[in-house]
């Protein structure tokens, strides 16, 4: 806040946002030699005490007392024209792969860990993903990538097409016109979806995953909630469903680029538009509160050169 400064960063509001980017190295701190000046990187943005495990075999270094990220709780943001972070967070990525598009690593990373938190994927499994945001659109990439079928349970006529236009969904449907769970049911010879993922923070949208999982199928909850739900616990213990909670990411980083690296997903369909730094506000925000059924992610950057095909 503006006045309690955060226990690890000791910083205070105000602060430089953005926690999901990319860059280009620039320099090197001392005794660095598998990085080199010009490699293009995504940061992996955590803000954790010094007496933190994070080495490779660490599943729970995300979940340590007071973790933050950098942009949301200091040590510079995405949005810094340059930013010093700690070499264990940095990630090289191929030249290969844009900058624009490098920048959504971050967020496809929720993905992939929460598709982890599923207990992995078969191939020919059937997910269902309830709410087609950012986020439950980069699930669906993840979960396509890793040879599930995937229905996409969503409202808005425009982000249920983004889903089919991007190739991460098989079947999307509006729970406004179709019977969700029936589809399902049809979809899956009357077992039901294998996997579910929860990415709205709407109660009935959890309520329809209960109906359309299959009895001992696997729920994930995806999304932060604001408020407590509500949950019909005798489906939960019928069906012996397992009902789970992922947040963030813990060591997936570079399973994560490797599959973006390899060519099993796309990243472009996602970006939506791209916006100067001097128009965040304006621009940016307004998009993404005002209009936001059009909006899957807008990048913002300081170089104009990088503003081609801006809208």
């Amino acid at each position: 806040t503006h006045s309690t400064p955060h226990p690890i960063s000791g910083e205070t509001a105000p602060v430089t946002m953005g926690h999901e980017f990319s860059g280009v190295v620039e320099a090197l701190g001392e005794g660095i030699t598998d990085l080199e000046v010009g490699d293009h990187v995504v940061v992996e943005p955590y803000i954790v005490r010094d007496d933190v495990e994070t080495g490779p075999g660490n599943k729970d270094y995300h979940l340590s007392k007071d973790m933050n990220f950098i942009g949301l709780a200091g040590r510079g943001g995405g949005l810094a024209e340059k930013i010093a972070v700690k070499r264990r967070w940095v990630h090289k990525i191929s030249k290969d792969i844009p900058l624009d598009e490098a920048a959504l690593i971050e967020p496809l990373t929720v993905g992939y860990h929460a598709v982890e938190r599923a207990g992995g994927i078969k191939d020919g499994d059937v997910a269902i993903i309830g709410g087609a945001g950012p986020i439950g659109l980069l699930t669906a990439a993840v979960l396509k990538a890793q040879g599930a079928t995937v229905i996409m349970s969503e409202l808005s006529s425009l982000r249920r097409q983004k889903a089919l236009d991007a190739g991460v969904a098989d079947y999307a449907l509006s729970p406004a016109e179709v019977d969700v769970v029936e589809e399902v049911k049809k979809l899956t010879d009357g077992c039901g979806a294998d996997v579910a993922f929860e990415c709205t923070s709407v109660n009935v949208v959890l309520d329809t995953l209960f109906d359309a999982i299959k009895p001992q199928g696997v729920i994930v909850v995806v999304s932060i909630w604001g408020e407590p739900a509500q949950l019909d616990m005798q489906k939960l213990v019928l069906k012996e469903v397992d009902l789970r909670g992922t947040i963030a990411y813990v060591n997936n980083h570079p399973d994560t680029i490797k599959l973006v690296e390899s060519g099993k997903i796309n990243l472009k369909p996602f970006i939506t538009g791209k916006i100067a730094l001097e128009n965040l506000i304006d621009e940016g925000f307004d998009t993404l509160i005002n209009r936001n059924e059009t909006a899957v992610k807008i990048l913002v950057t300081t170089d104009p050169e990088r503003l081609d095909n801006a809208h």
